[in-house]
């Protein structure tokens, strides 16, 4: 967010020499596209600009061992990069929404001008772009019967995110050692990528849950889409997620979700969120209640496979395309950033 600009110029630059100036500029996040735009501006052209954002640093939670106030240079940076580019394109309904309500309050802790006024016309750029996933080589789901093959080891329970805090690890183990407890069967696979050096809550959990633990770490895609064909059910508890790339892999290979009600899950699900999305404090019983009659919960959520695979890539290219092509034909855009 601070060096990011530089460099990219430079990239940019680079290729400016090497293919000529670009129809369309698209710059995603944890890039300062003003200051990129800035130190840009001799060799680029003027190109309609949008601005991606998977993320946004004003609502991203702050890590447990941050020290202090994470202030608001970052959100700031976002704010002016949206105000800079000609469309904002952001992965979800759920981002967007949540991103015009906080910004307000972000603007209007400025000492003297806010520039608030802008709001209006920024929203105006604003569109829901989901990312694609990449979903051709993950299995379409063929239940047979109502219950897994398992053996009587029980359903395999998924959980397949980033290794962080954010992601809310603690309760999903929490609620897999209570079940353990109480004896009910389950398997479970947790993957994902780590990068800590001391993720302590997971080898606690891993000795925790012994033998029933059948996949752990992260996975080589090949690997990967295998266990999403083998999987019976995806827990989640996320203290934050914009899209949810990792949740659509597995629900489109047939897990029944365990997911709580906010964040993007109930965008992403649709009419299936009040059936299939449990309440805050619901995640034990939830799953209790999915791992006890598995054939009930699939049922509940058929079709589910289908519908959420309209972010496959293979769909939403077009509407890339599309997009693209038509901020490419219309040329600069000078007046949408005065």
């Amino acid at each position: 967010m601070r060096g990011g600009a530089l460099t990219m110029a430079d990239e940019a630059m680079a290729a400016v020499v090497a293919h000529g100036l670009p129809d369309v500029l698209l710059v995603s996040s944890l890039v300062d596209l003003a200051g990129f735009l800035g130190l840009s501006r001799r060799f680029l052209g003027d190109p309609p600009v949008v601005r991606y954002l998977h993320e946004s640093q004003l609502l991203y939670p702050a890590s447990p061992n941050q020290k202090g106030s994470p202030g608001d240079e970052f959100p700031l940076v976002d704010w002016i990069s949206m105000v800079a580019a000609d469309e904002v394109w952001c992965n979800s309904g759920f981002h967007l929404d949540a991103l015009l309500a906080a910004l307000p309050n972000l603007l209007n802790r400025a000492p003297d001008r806010s520039h608030a006024d802008r709001l209006s016309a920024v929203a105006g750029r604003c569109h829901v772009v989901p990312v694609g996933v990449e979903l051709s080589d993950v299995p379409f789901p063929v239940h047979i019967g109502d219950t897994p093959a398992d053996g009587g080891e029980g359903p395999l329970v998924l959980w397949n995110q980033r290794w962080d805090h954010d992601k809310n690890p603690v309760a999903v183990f929490h609620a897999l050692g209570q079940l353990a407890d109480e004896g009910v069967p389950f398997r479970v696979a947790v993957v994902g990528e780590n990068f800590r050096v001391d993720p302590r809550e997971f080898t606690e959990a891993r000795t925790r849950l012994g033998d029933r633990v059948v996949v752990w770490g992260f996975q080589e895609r090949d690997a990967y889409v295998d266990l999403l064909g083998r999987s019976d059910i995806l827990v989640g508890a996320a203290h934050h997620e914009f899209f949810g790339i990792a949740v659509v892999e597995a629900l489109a290979a047939g897990c029944v979700p365990v997911l709580p009600d906010q964040q993007s899950y109930p965008w992403l699900l649709g009419d299936m969120a009040d059936v299939a999305l449990y309440p805050k404090g619901g995640l034990t019983y939830r799953l209790r209640d999915v791992l006890n009659d598995l054939g009930s919960w699939r049922r509940r959520v058929d079709g589910l496979a289908l519908t959420i695979r309209r972010f496959d890539w293979r769909k939403v290219v077009d509407d890339y395309d599309d997009r693209l092509e038509a901020l490419a034909a219309s040329g600069p855009k000078v007046h949408a950033r005065v």
